[in-house]
């Protein structure tokens, strides 16, 4: 069996690459902010154009109370440091005045106007929460899997950590089940059959089919598995992030399962006996990811998320 090769990121060049940032002189960025916004007429400008409403979806000017905005220059660093990198790499380029409210961490909950976040639900309202690209050195992690899916075993596997009540009852349910590799990672006192150890990437691609299971927002998983050659299976989402999760469609780019996962057996049998089904899934699913995999063109889209957020709230005036 072939070995697979993974490209995980790594924390230690993230943090190097924030450093080195943080020492260049902040009038360098905004010089450079005009020459990369007219590198749009290098890309499908509609495109564009939908990413940036779907993750700003305001049309309409609003208003930011300042009191409740932290201006640019008053921006620092309290804990979540991969969220607060994240953020300042493009706040570097705008007008250090401007002023914007955000939230950090994987609270879902919508405010009354406009906040920069991580995760929003799907459905319903959701304007206010408008997706940055946070915490990516986490999220945003794609594998090159050089296992085909006919190579794979018959098997279904879950590793992480069980607070939630549905993420508890699932591996309550399935720990032990003969087509699944299925287990916490969190231990409890006392021990539970469902206590498992740690599983890397390269271990669970070893299986045909990856549970990708939201726990306080999304699927950390989600993005490798779908940049995998196994099938990933998952009640429909609730909750989307800059993946655009909102996007995915059951059948075409995933396999959909009951929300009490009842139908996982009857799902791994069909996709098993039926592999051409399982890799035409697969390669939409790569599909959907390859529209993240060109940094140029996500640095533009984050850019004019700002910039559109930084108009409506009437702050952004044009040079």
């Amino acid at each position: 069996m072939r070995l697979l090769h993974q490209q995980k990121n790594s924390k230690f060049a993230f943090y190097s690459r924030n450093l080195l940032r943080s020492m260049t002189p902040k009038v360098i960025y905004q010089r450079q902010l005009r020459y990369l916004l007219n590198t749009l007429d290098q890309y499908d400008k509609h495109y564009i154009a939908s990413r940036v409403d779907y993750y700003l979806k305001h049309q309409a000017p609003f208003t930011l109370p300042e009191e409740k905005t932290v201006q640019i220059k008053r921006y620092r660093k309290q804990g979540q440091s991969a969220y607060y990198y994240d953020l300042k790499e493009y706040l570097n380029y705008f007008d250090s005045r401007h002023h914007l409210a955000y939230r950090f961490g994987d609270e879902t909950h919508l405010e009354p106007f406009p906040f920069l976040v991580k995760a929003r639900p799907i459905h319903g309202d959701n304007a206010n929460a408008v997706l940055f690209k946070l915490n990516q050195v986490r999220h945003f992690n794609f594998i090159t899997d050089t296992l085909s899916f006919r190579e794979k075993k018959n098997t279904a596997v879950w590793r992480g950590a069980a607070y939630q009540p549905h993420r508890i009852e699932f591996v309550q349910n399935y720990h032990d089940h003969p087509l699944c590799d299925i287990g916490q990672t969190n231990h409890s006192e006392p021990a539970k059959p469902w206590d498992k150890g740690f599983l890397s990437i390269s271990q669970q691609l070893q299986h045909k089919f990856i549970l990708c299971i939201e726990g306080n927002d999304v699927a950390t998983n989600l993005k490798w598995a779908m940049s995998s050659n196994s099938l990933c299976l998952m009640p429909k989402p609730k909750f989307e992030t800059w993946f655009m999760e909102g996007t995915l469609k059951a059948g075409v780019h995933y396999v959909e399962l009951k929300d009490d996962f009842s139908d996982l057996e009857e799902k791994i049998h069909y996709f098993s006996q039926h592999p051409e089904a399982a890799e035409a899934i697969i390669a939409n699913a790569h599909e959907h990811v390859h529209q993240f995999c060109h940094p140029g063109r996500e640095k533009l889209i984050g850019l004019l998320v700002l910039k559109k957020y930084f108009e409506l709230s009437g702050q952004w005036q044009a040079k």
